[in-house]
């Protein structure tokens, strides 16, 4: 079974020691799930980042995507989310083995990624129908975690880098944070956000149009749920700044967003990000700083 190395070492940064073991026994967990299920694997989709998810067939010839990842609460939070779209918005799931990691999920053909798309105003008008589809009301007794649970990733950022010697200045973490909380405390419209909808996770359906796929499930303001979308595929464009400017302009016309509450949502949102990135190791933790400047640019030419 071919484990790209690339993922790998994603996997590790990530998770440590448990990542590692993971990987371990990731073939012959594979393997033994889809005995269970009855599946043939056709091999691994091409573009993995934190599960390991493949192409398979059912006894009758049927192709579904399965999906393995690390059991615990994440794993068990997207069934769940899954299972709360309930195929609306959404890729549908077929069944689940949350003690093993294991979902199976409708293959939506062909399957194209927004990505692909090279009209910037209809990958805009794409993304924004999707958006509108998955916004759900919180379920009763939900115990989702919260935008706020992910804000404890900028204490312990200011904590890694108690010295104010880390690559993202801790007063700039610190106005980050007070963006977040202002925004979800004064929020009147707190929802089951996707926690991750942007060009890798939107893909193309003959039969249902444009939907969502992997589905972190958080709950917060909607606003905070564009800010993903916002920041992704931009600096391989032709001047990223000018992009940027113009995805947030035609965002908040589409979906009539306040665009200051907007902008405050992406810097804090894009830091969180960014924080994120510097403990993962990963490089593009830059980019996505940077992208947090120019929305704090933009909010600041408005005022």
């Amino acid at each position: 079974m071919h484990i790209p190395i690339s993922f790998k070492e994603k996997i590790i940064n990530c998770f440590g020691a448990a990542g590692e073991e993971w990987l371990q026994s990731l073939e012959s967990k594979v393997t033994e799930v889809a005995e269970r299920w009855g599946l043939t694997l056709q091999g691994p989709v091409t573009n993995l980042s934190y599960n390991y998810v493949l192409n398979v067939i059912d006894e009758k010839n049927h192709p579904y995507i399965l999906k393995i990842g690390l059991p615990g609460f994440d794993f068990t939070n997207e069934i769940r989310t899954v299972q709360h779209y309930n195929g609306q918005g959404c890729a549908r799931l077929v069944k689940a083995d949350a003690e093993q990691g294991a979902m199976l999920l409708e293959k939506l053909q062909p399957g194209t990624l927004l990505s692909t798309e090279t009209d910037e105003e209809v990958v805009i008008q794409n993304f924004c129908r999707v958006w509108k589809q998955i916004r759900r009301p919180l379920p009763i007794d939900s115990d989702f975690p919260t935008v706020l649970d992910w804000a404890n990733a900028f204490t312990k950022y200011q904590g890694n880098f108690s010295d104010n010697d880390g690559p993202i200045p801790n007063e700039w973490v610190e106005s980050a944070n007070a963006y977040l909380h202002k925004i979800q405390h004064s929020s009147a419209d707190n929802e089951l956000l996707h926690g991750d909808l942007h060009h890798e996770n939107i893909l193309f359906s003959s039969e249902r149009g444009w939907l969502a796929i992997d589905p972190k499930g958080v709950a917060g303001s909607p606003y905070f749920d564009v800010v993903s979308f916002l920041i992704n595929h931009l600096f391989t464009k032709p001047n990223p700044e000018v992009l940027l400017k113009k995805r947030v302009d035609l965002l908040s016309d589409f979906l009539d967003l306040d665009r200051e509450k907007l902008l405050k949502a992406a810097v804090s949102m894009s830091t969180l990000y960014a924080c994120w990135g510097v403990e993962d190791k990963d490089p593009a933790w830059n980019e996505t700083y940077q992208c947090a400047k120019w929305f704090k640019k933009l909010l600041d030419e408005k005022n």
